[in-house]
């Protein structure tokens, strides 16, 4: 790490490890001597179990145990996975089943996890699992909302498990009945998988009566606390530790049926066990992705400015609650309702019904991306029935700048924004005056060429309190523990380089620690574009409290009062001295003093509010009408993402979510069939997006300091993917527009864009 100073393009430092296979994920460092766990899993989306018989399995060679639903209830654990429910519109809490974390008298979905082998080898543990019996009458597998039939929990007897409103529906209502123009539009947020590189996966074991669960997750406090519950243990007696992370985009924040279990095996059976998902298992287990429908509509005035907006969406929430799935499509979905748009009248309802699918979760953006991938496709059909530029209509309608601070129609606090002129830098970098010769050039070809505009802007979320340690070492090194847990976005860089800048530190003689509750009693974890800003807020706050501790120190060594000591980033220096040590140097000279007690400072503060990234994407899509193969050939970025600390990282945040946005749009869909079976259960049959499904990337920022935290920061872990899908499905439905495609969903694969065309041509005819 070579450069120092403010905002700088530092290059990771954890990626020397990574890169030369040094990385120590939990598959890795399992203990010696640890078991083999292998997962039985239901064949079928619903049924009434009738029979589960485990004596053969438990009589296999090198098996130690095979645990079902009535072994952890025998040991004394009646483990249920907790999720948040939301506000029915009626002032009644959403449907609230149990959620047991070994299948209990019913199958609720294809994956499901029955029983665990636990086994000598992993050979051991799969020839077992095929001799367990499994009997059960087939219920009719529940793939859509259907009123009258079966239901997946007594909670919920129509399968709604909510009815979310927020907003005043009556003054909504009110202002279409008046409009000039009303524009309306549905559109399907088609589910997907995370698809981390590194699946998930844990190992647990027993130090005496002490319980330690290593688990590749989030971060280590929830899981702590579920433990210490579920196992009836003081806290002090559970430690979960979350080593190098392989991925986790919010699914990995949960948790899983898995890691309860393989720690009850652990404790039972006195060995560490150890447990790892292949590829097909995540995908039939893991929390998926959105899937949801939404009827949006825009009421307009004569002049095109927008009077009300109404929404109403439905949506998966799989068979079971998962931990904050009724909270995505209504509490999250509201944070970003009415975008950046000056709009005070809304209506959102929100209806979640259970199915005979996997959970639904978080996934990048939780719940912004699909609020804003309504809008701004919204807002580009109604550019286009209103006759009005795309840009023009979203400029007419920003909240203007002299508007800020201001308090949107949900109740969030917008701090600052440059809405207009963020979306002119991004028409000019992304030069839609050549607009009109790019596509007579793509027609020429026999190819159709669209333009897509999102502007979006997302709420930092998750906790807004955050904890640091600064330790100084005897060796002459400096340890920063925080609170959060880098599932690879470069947080150790990120940290050692601000922690440097504000001390004078060398960024390589400071160690970041993270992901280990023994260590660090407090935490927040990875999620919401939260890290880097409640990391370095309190990182900030504990600099000022050490230089202050410094000073008193160094003035009392000096002789002079303390207000004449004073601390450049670098050293400190008082009043008539020659003396000018460095943060280090007054470290060593207060341990030589027997002052212990300034080399450890601890510190917890609180982000004061939240901030907005927002910014402009601008895709140009060509479309192959023969084939129906869509290139995404020219992406425009400009984001305001505030102060940023180092600007590589963020450009690198901004290309992994686009990447993400883009696979969603293009390549990447669920699919089970009408019995609830998954389809795309490999990575044949599920396309994540490839380096040639990428374009190159136009990428640049316009900061406006947030004031929502001292360093004017914005999260950017989200953005890209909050921005990406409205800008590529916008630039599909241009391009297809003329052929007489008016209906364009994701993802636009070849076979579906064919198929869209060739509907229109017969409709036509």
């Amino acid at each position: 790490m070579d450069k120092f100073g403010k905002s700088q393009s530092v290059r990771r430092v954890e990626d020397v490890r990574f890169l030369t296979g040094h990385g120590r994920y939990v598959d890795d460092i399992v203990p010696e001597g640890a078991l083999f766990a292998f997962v039985f899993r239901s064949p079928v989306a619903h049924a009434t179990i009738t029979m589960l018989d485990v004596s053969e399995a438990r009589a296999a060679p090198g098996v130690y145990a095979v645990l079902t639903a009535q072994d952890l209830l025998d040991g004394g654990i009646d483990i249920n996975i907790p999720g948040t429910t939301q506000p029915n519109r009626d002032g009644t809490d959403g449907a609230a089943p149990d959620r047991p974390v070994l299948a209990r008298g019913k199958l609720r979905h294809v994956g499901e996890a029955v029983a665990m082998v636990i086994a000598d080898t992993m050979e051991a543990a799969k020839d077992a699992a095929e001799l367990i019996e499994l009997d059960y009458d087939e219920l009719p597998a529940q793939m859509h909302w259907v009123p009258g039939e079966v239901a997946i929990h007594e909670e919920a007897p129509d399968n709604r498990a909510l009815d979310y409103g927020l907003g005043d529906e009556d003054a909504c209502n009110a202002a279409f009945e008046a409009a000039a123009h009303v524009v309306s539009l549905e559109v399907e947020d088609n589910r997907i998988m995370v698809c981390s590189m590194e699946p998930r996966g844990c190992f647990a074991e027993c130090d005496g009566d002490k319980l330690h669960l290593s688990v590749n997750g989030q971060g280590v406090w929830g899981q702590k606390s579920l433990l210490a519950s579920a196992f009836g243990l003081p806290p002090e007696k559970v430690r979960v530790t979350n080593p190098d992370v392989g991925g986790g985009f919010g699914m990995k924040s949960f948790a899983y049926p898995e890691y309860h279990v393989a720690a009850f095996a652990a404790k039972t059976l006195g060995r560490p066990v150890r447990w790892m998902s292949d590829r097909t298992e995540a995908m039939l287990s893991d929390n998926g992705g959105r899937d949801l429908v939404s009827l949006g509509e825009l009421a307009f005035d004569a002049d095109h400015k927008i009077t009300a907006y109404r929404v109403h969406t439905k949506f998966n929430l799989g068979a079971y609650n998962s931990q904050f799935a009724q909270a995505i499509q209504t509490l999250l979905f509201s944070r970003v309702l009415m975008g950046t748009y000056d709009v005070q009248t809304t209506w959102l309802r929100a209806e979640g019904f259970f199915t005979n699918t996997a959970p639904v979760d978080a996934y990048r953006g939780a719940g912004r991306p699909e609020a804003i991938y309504l809008l701004e496709r919204l807002m580009d059909r109604a550019a286009r029935e209103l006759g009005v530029d795309p840009v023009e209509l979203r400029k007419r309608n920003f909240i203007p700048e002299a508007a800020f601070p201001y308090k949107t129609a949900t109740g969030e606090l917008y701090d600052v924004g440059e809405f207009a002129k963020l979306l002119d830098a991004a028409a000019d970098q992304a030069d839609l005056s050549g607009l009109a010769a790019r596509r007579a050039a793509s027609e020429a070809k026999g190819r159709l060429r669209g333009l897509g505009i999102c502007y979006y802007i997302e709420s930092i979320l998750g906790d807004p309190s955050e904890g640091a340690r600064v330790e100084f070492e005897e060796d002459g090194s400096v340890t920063l523990f925080v609170g959060t847990q880098s599932n690879g976005q470069g947080h150790e860089t990120v940290y050692a380089q601000f922690l440097s800048d504000q001390t004078g530190i060398p960024a390589d003689q400071i160690r970041i620690v993270q992901g280990d509750s023994d260590l660090i009693a407090k935490g927040g974890g990875t999620g919401g574009s939260r890290s880097v800003t409640t990391q370095t807020n309190v990182t900030l706050k504990a600099v000022a409290n050490i230089v202050t501790a410094f000073s008193e120190f160094l003035a009392g060594e000096l002789g002079v009062d303390p207000a004449q000591v004073s601390f450049d980033d670098v050293q400190f220096r008082a009043e008539g001295s020659n003396v000018t040590p460095t943060m280090l140097e007054v470290a060593q000279m207060a341990r030589k003093a027997g002052r212990e007690d300034l080399l450890r400072h601890e510190t917890r503060d609180e982000l004061p509010g939240r901030s907005y990234p927002n910014g402009a994407h601008i895709a140009e899509v060509e479309i192959d009408p023969d084939t129906g193969v869509v290139v995404v050939d020219r992406y425009t970025v400009v984001d305001d993402f505030g102060n940023l600390i180092n600007p590589m990282l963020a450009e690198g945040q901004v290309h992994g979510g686009v990447a993400q946005g883009l696979g969603q749009a293009i390549t990447e869909r669920v699919v089970y069939d009408e019995d609830g079976q998954l389809l795309t259960a490999s990575f044949m049959d599920y396309a994540v997006p490839r380096a040639d499904n990428m374009p190159m990337i136009s990428f640049s920022t316009r900061p406006v300091p947030s004031t929502a935290n001292p360093m004017g920061m914005k999260g950017c872990g989200e953005a890209g993917t909050v921005g990406a899908l409205a800008a590529v499905a916008n630039a599909v439905q241009d391009a297809l527009w003329d052929k007489g495609v008016r209906q364009a969903d994701m993802p636009f694969t070849p076979h579906r864009v064919w198929g869209m065309l060739q509907d229109a041509a017969i409709a036509a005819e």
